[in-house]
């Protein structure tokens, strides 16, 4: 799968926003958006928060966990353990890219949301890596990586199967008792 392929799935997300027009419920396939009144909140899915917000439509109201005090938390906490955690969102990396690329004058603080984001992102990328070389060193032959985020597995996914796809490669070559044979003539 293709990083845009996922950015496309956390589109489908819901985001609060604040509308500043009237309109009636709109029926979608995906479901009932709406109705629209200006000041009242209404959950939406990324994507219409973004279109509605780049028509200057509506103002985007952050997820609650898209907060400094609460990623300090996150990050802090990722820091500190072994496994991974759970993170706020399974698009969390996906979300705060888009919706602070389009919306991050309705951020507070956006610039440090992001630094603690990526921070967390880091964090979490070195322990899959750090997870993938031991498991290859070990000659794993599976492994259980519970509270990975698509994207996160998408990063590494390729390396790791192409990893141990050569490995597999190389044992079946190597199996005891079998003679190499040489090309000398």
């Amino acid at each position: 799968m293709e990083p845009a392929e996922v950015e496309f799935l956390a589109e489908k997300e819901l985001v609060t926003i604040v509308p500043n027009f009237s309109l009636d419920r709109i029926h979608l396939i995906g479901g009932d958006l709406g109705p629209f009144n200006p000041g009242l909140p209404v959950e939406v899915p990324v994507w219409l928060a973004i279109s509605l917000k780049q028509r200057q439509k509506c103002r985007v109201i952050a997820p609650e966990w898209m907060d400094v005090g609460k990623l300090e938390e996150i990050r802090d906490q990722e820091r500190k353990e072994d496994t991974f955690t759970r993170m706020p969102s399974p698009y969390y990396m996906e979300l705060t890219k888009l919706l602070l690329n389009y919306a991050s004058d309705n951020i507070p603080k956006a610039d440090e949301i992001r630094t603690l984001v990526k921070d967390t992102w880091d964090t979490r990328i070195a322990k899959l890596r750090l997870s993938a070389d031991s498991f290859v060193r070990q000659q794993e032959v599976h492994a259980k990586l519970d509270n990975l985020t698509l994207m996160e597995i998408n990063t590494t996914g390729t390396f790791l199967t192409q990893a141990l796809d050569h490995m597999y490669k190389l044992r079946t070559n190597l199996q005891p008792g079998e003679t190499a044979h040489s090309q000398d003539f």
